[in-house]
C-alpha cells in the first residue's frame, strides 16, 4: 500500500460493481488520495456518519437505492460535498438528470482512469477555492471547517453529521453567545434538552475535563459559545 499522508483529500467511492471498486480504490490510492470504499447506498451512509470526505464517487445503477437518490438526500441535507457521478448512461438527458441531483460532474462509463483523476482534481481545486474557512486550532484540537474534520492530538476525532454542523457553525460564530434556539432552528430536532445532550457529547470530544470546559462554554441566560486559541 502506498505511503499517503493523513492530510490527503479522503474520496469515497460509491459502487455496487467489487471490481471497479477494488481498481479505483487502488488507483486513487496509488495517486496520493485517502479512499473509503463501499458496496451500496446503505453502506455510504454508515460511512458518511462517521468520516469525514472531501469528495465522492458515485455510481448511479444500483439495486435498490439508486445514486440519483443518494444525491438528492444529500443535497436535501443540505450537504455541500462534491459529487462526481459514474454511470453506463451517457446521453445528454442522462447527464442532466445526474446534474440537477445534485452533480458535480457527470463521467459515462467505460472510462480512463486517469480522466476519473483529473476531474477529481479539478473539483477539489474550485471547492478549495470557493470554500472560506480553512483550518481553526484550540487546545489540543484542530477543525478543517470545509472538511468537517476533527483532530484531536494530531487523531481523527469520529463526529456525527449533526456535530459537525454544531461546530462549523460554532467556528463561523466563534466568540459570539449563540442562542439555544437558534441552535433548535438548524436541527430537525426540536426538543431543547437534546440540544444540551449533543453539546455535552461534543464537549466530551474537544475538552480536556468537559465537566470544567475551557472552550465550548455555557454563557448563562444567552447560549452557547466556542473559543479559540
Amino acid at each position: 500500500m502506498p505511503n499517503i499522508s493523513d492530510t490527503a483529500p479522503h474520496i469515497l467511492v460509491i459502487d455496487d460493481d467489487r471490481r471497479i471498486r477494488e481498481l479505483l480504490a487502488s488507483y486513487l490510492a496509488n495517486h496520493g488520495l485517502r479512499v473509503t470504499a463501499a458496496a451500496n447506498t446503505r453502506e455510504a451512509r454508515e460511512r458518511m456518519r462517521g468520516l469525514a470526505f472531501d469528495l465522492i464517487v458515485l455510481d448511479i445503477m444500483m439495486a435498490g437505492e439508486s445514486g440519483i437518490d443518494l444525491a438528492r438526500s444529500i443535497r436535501n441535507e443540505k450537504n455541500r460535498i462534491p459529487i462526481l457521478m459514474l454511470s453506463a448512461l451517457g446521453e445528454i438527458p442522462d447527464r442532466v438528470n445526474g446534474l440537477q441531483a445534485g452533480g458535480d460532474d457527470y463521467l459515462p462509463k467505460p472510462f480512463e482512469p486517469m480522466e476519473l483523476l483529473l476531474r477529481i482534481r479539478s473539483i477539489l481545486r474550485r471547492t478549495s477555492q470557493s470554500q472560506v474557512g480553512g483550518e481553526v486550532r484550540f487546545g489540543t484540537c484542530t477543525f478543517h471547517v470545509n472538511r468537517g474534520e476533527l483532530r484531536r492530538n494530531g487523531q481523527v476525532v469520529r463526529l456525527t453529521t449533526r456535530e459537525r454542523e454544531l461546530m462549523r457553525l460554532f467556528v463561523e460564530r466563534a466568540g459570539q453567545a449563540i442562542a439555544r434556539n437558534e441552535l433548535m432552528q438548524a436541527s430537525t430536532d426540536e426538543h431543547a434538552r437534546t440540544i444540551d445532550v449533543q453539546i455535552n457529547r461534543l464537549r466530551r470530544k474537544i475538552e480536556a475535563d468537559p465537566t470544567s470546559p475551557v472552550y465550548l462554554q455555557t454563557i448563562r441566560g444567552a447560549g452557547y459559545t466556542l473559543y479559540l486559541d
